[in-house]
């Protein structure tokens, strides 16, 4: 059974230098950093990471996950995350293999190997799980496959379905299984949020979101907070301050217009807003990150 060493060694081979690097497998990234980062902001979609070498820490609302080789972290819906690698050098870089989630081979292989139905209810979006040897065994072979790209493309899907039918087995399958199933309280909140995604710009009423999510008023704001770890409005108020900040810090936008673009039209309670969830006003901030940019590594 291979050892965490040639999961290591095998990442390190594909990702040489920091960064994010695309492989030749669709879904399959391998990110590397040879330092610590500040936390910044990040829409994790429904992704699962396996760490190598380092440690992370992620931070949703009030929430805060942190992973190593012990533990996966897995993200079953599109959720604003504040990351940062806690523990890396250039000598121990912080080495990690990401996957997308594919709905469509999850939803194939829930069909052939179901839960228990009684599991198919609203649970937090973001996870941690246990790194078992069957997983360690499955992801080293997936990345040690790069090695070899004349078999990646044949051998690479049947380890990444190994790799989903593991979890889909595991202490996590309810939340897999119940992400393939449009009417699970899973899947209601998933369309919630992606509306909110698309509209986070907008005034909206929480029943008009409700009503969008198939649920009473009451209900909804219950299972929205057990995925997400806060309500729909502050959902709304993270995904604006994320936007807000990449448009300052990336775009060069000023702390005004930035608030304006995502939707407010008060200066003052953007500011207020802004500070209160990354603890600076708008504009120092932005000036810190610019300073930083060069240092951030990947996502998950």
């Amino acid at each position: 059974m291979p050892s965490l060493d040639l999961f290591r060694d095998a990442i390190a081979r594909h990702a040489p230098r920091d960064g994010t690097f695309e492989c030749r497998l669709p879904g399959v990234k391998l990110i590397r950093c040879s330092t610590p980062t500040l936390p910044m902001p990040v829409i994790y979609e429904p992704t699962i990471c396996f760490v190598a070498q380092g440690r992370k820490r992620a931070m949703l609302g009030t929430s805060i996950y942190y992973y190593d080789p012990t533990c996966y972290l897995m993200a079953s819906v599109g959720l604003p995350v504040m990351g940062s690698v806690i523990e890396a050098t250039a000598a121990q870089p912080y080495l990690s293999l990401q996957l997308d989630l594919d709905a469509a081979v999850l939803g194939e292989l829930a069909l052939q190997y179901p839960r228990p139905a009684a599991e198919h209810r609203a649970a937090a979006g973001l996870s941690l799980g246990a790194m078992t040897p069957g997983l360690l065994d499955a992801t080293t072979r997936l990345v040690c496959l790069l090695d070899s790209p004349e078999d990646a493309g044949a051998l690479g899907p049947l380890a990444l379905r190994e790799i989903l039918y593991r979890l889909l087995r595991g202490p996590d399958g309810g939340v897999l299984q119940a992400m393939t199933l449009n009417d699970s309280r899973q899947g209601q909140i998933a369309r919630a949020i992606l509306w909110i995604r698309t509209h986070f710009r907008e005034a909206c009423r929480i029943e008009e979101i409700a009503g969008i999510a198939g649920m009473s008023r009451s209900s909804f704001h219950a299972h929205f907070k057990a995925v997400t770890a806060m309500s729909p409005l502050d959902f709304r108020t993270q995904l604006r301050m994320q936007e807000a900040r990449r448009l300052m810090v990336s775009d060069g936008l000023d702390a005004a217009g930035a608030g304006f673009n995502v939707g407010y039209e008060s200066p003052s309670q953007f500011s207020r807003d802004y500070s209160r969830l990354f603890g600076l006003p708008p504009a120092t901030d932005a000036q810190r990150l610019r300073l930083a940019e060069g240092r951030s590594c990947g996502t998950p």
